[in-house]
């Protein structure tokens, strides 16, 4: 929503600021289009970010403001559904620890009129979607219905990004009790600067 500026960056926050929309549609494509990338973004007050062991929302609620480090987030896809001035829709994909509310903002500030997050959907995470998630009211259906336990995503499917490393009968206890093991306890090679899948000799 550009034209409003809140102190939570979103439109259930305090209104700092109304300004008038007097910006194009074209101007406002010509800036979102320039978020795309990386860029250095600096979180909310209203944040969980700690700050000498003391989170940022809570010093917020305090009525304090203090100085925040810019961060280097990513955004790897920004497209713009619709422009109907002064709301944009727009669909993004971006890196962790990136605030859509504050990308919504440093929008609004770039454009000169200031804005905020109205309304934020997270269709993604990882490589869960949204249009495979249960609401609660299925979840407790399913249960009555002993269904359940069909729609959970089994351990091997959750963690399917990751490669497998299978390790060696001798080298099973070590994996059951958290303990290391190194590369030749693993029967097949496995990457060692990513996170991987760790089996033990039964294929479990």
């Amino acid at each position: 929503l550009l034209g409003v500026s809140t102190d939570t960056q979103d439109i259930t926050g305090t209104v700092q600021k109304r300004l008038s929309v007097t910006v194009s549609e074209e101007e406002v494509l010509q800036v979102i289009g320039s978020f795309v990338g990386e860029y250095e973004q600096i979180p909310p007050m209203y944040s969980a970010i700690k700050i000498d062991g003391k989170k940022l929302y809570e010093l917020a609620r305090e009525g304090k403001e203090i100085e925040r480090k810019a961060r280097t987030v990513s955004i790897v896809t920004l497209s713009v559904l619709s422009v109907e001035l002064p709301r944009v829709r727009f669909r993004v994909a971006c890196s962790k620890g990136t605030y859509i509310r504050t990308l919504c903002h440093d929008i609004g500030e770039k454009l000169g009129c200031g804005g905020c997050m109205e309304e934020l959907v997270r269709t993604r995470a990882g490589s869960f979607r949204l249009e495979e998630a249960f609401t609660l009211g299925e979840i407790e259906k399913k249960h009555e219905e002993k269904k359940l336990m069909s729609s959970i995503l089994s351990v091997e499917e959750v963690l399917s990004e990751y490669p497998v490393c299978e390790v060696k009968p001798h080298a099973d206890r070590l994996i059951y009790n958290g303990n290391p093991f190194e590369q030749a306890d693993c029967a097949n090679q496995a990457p060692t600067d990513i996170p991987i899948r760790v089996r033990d000799s039964g294929g479990r």
